[in-house]
């Protein structure tokens, strides 16, 4: 399959996604197939919302934006740039283990293997198993030959060259006696930190928000603990964090908070709280949902030194330029192409397999 052809039926479906917005859906007359899949879609999607509590339509069509921005000619065509990428490609078959935390999680292995020529076996989460099939039967269509590139299974994997696994601690111990043999990448749980020096403006803790809250705070990428400066005052925070307030009208999340909330308190933990967001000082990483850590530091150089230590932890990190590598408020949810989960280059892993 010629990699000019991959290229274009991603672009395809990139056109098809950006249909579906926060704003509304629009169907273009110049996209294609959409007399076949554009009403499935929007069947698809409130099916999505209806299977998984956590996936809101706001949430669901939000990952759907973010895709159909980066697959783009020109965005897909300036990942690809730094590889060596051929159309004389001896395809493997890689089976893909996919967490189901946020909508469409493991999209982008299902991308990498797919545009680098292999071929994919996907397993899916239960909670996120309902567009993922559905954007591939729409690949499928615009060029058929995908039918032979992809495959959906709810067995264990079987018959693989490699193996790209995403899950917990736990299921990693599991996913390295069992794949052990074979190239693998297995991912671990990772969460996401933000380092505020006091000096942020209200602008940008309102972006920081976006990092916090968006998935409820599910995602590798959202921010689950705060790195700040000893004596930070949480006034102009907690101000920002207001425009977020309606997010205690979902159950899920209110339960949790008050679960959470009544918890602390009869551990006697110290708390800041402002209805929907409770902050716990704590020197862990991973925060239950409707909590946020912090940590203190005296210096950024102390706090750098400490994310350096514990980077295997670590999915990104946020600041106001810090570090170059540092993420800006507002955007740890709209990854580049070439952004990584764990800052593991798949690409690169899937151009090595023999």
């Amino acid at each position: 399959m010629l990699l000019n052809n991959r290229i274009n039926a991603f672009c395809e479906l990139g056109k098809f996604l950006n249909q579906f917005k926060s704003t509304g859906y629009e169907k273009v007359t110049t996209v294609k197939l959409n007399d076949d899949f554009f009403d499935k879609m929007i069947r698809k999607i409130e099916t999505a919302v209806h299977h998984n509590g956590w996936f809101t339509k706001e949430n669901v069509v939000y990952s759907l934006t973010q895709w159909s921005n980066a697959l783009t000619k020109q965005k897909l065509s300036t990942w690809l740039s730094a590889y060596t990428l051929s159309d004389e490609v001896s395809s493997k078959t890689i089976g893909i283990i996919m967490a189901g935390n946020i909508p469409l999680v493991g999209f982008h292995d299902f991308l990498s293997v797919l545009i680098s020529g292999h071929k994919v076996v996907v397993k899916q989460s239960s909670n996120d198993n309902q567009i993922l099939p559905f954007l591939a039967s729409y690949l499928i269509a615009i060029d058929p030959e995908f039918e032979r590139y992809i495959s959906f299974t709810t067995e264990k994997i079987t018959d693989f060259d490699a193996v790209i696994a995403t899950g917990s601690n736990n299921t990693a111990r599991y996913f390295e006696h069992y794949f052990g043999s074979v190239p693998h990448i297995i991912r671990k749980s990772r969460n996401s930190v933000a380092i505020l020096t006091g000096q942020e403006s209200q602008e940008q803790l309102v972006d920081l928000g976006e990092d916090i809250f968006r998935y409820y705070g599910l995602g590798c990428r959202s921010v689950s603990k705060l790195m700040i400066p000893k004596g930070y005052n949480f006034d102009l925070f907690f101000k920002a964090m207001y425009s977020y307030s309606d997010i205690i009208n979902s159950a899920k999340y209110a339960n949790n908070y008050d679960y959470n909330k009544t918890i602390y308190l009869m551990s006697n933990f110290k708390l800041f709280e402002n209805g929907f967001l409770i902050l716990k000082e704590d020197t862990n990483y991973a925060s239950p949902i409707a909590t946020l850590f912090y940590e203190t530091y005296t210096s950024t150089e102390d706090a750098l030194e400490k994310l350096d230590l514990d980077n295997e932890k670590i999915q990104c990190i946020v600041s106001n330029g810090i570090s170059e590598s540092h993420i800006d408020f507002g955007q740890t949810q709209s990854p580049k192409l070439s952004d990584y989960a764990d800052g593991v280059d798949v690409i690169e892993f899937l151009t090595k397999i023999n």
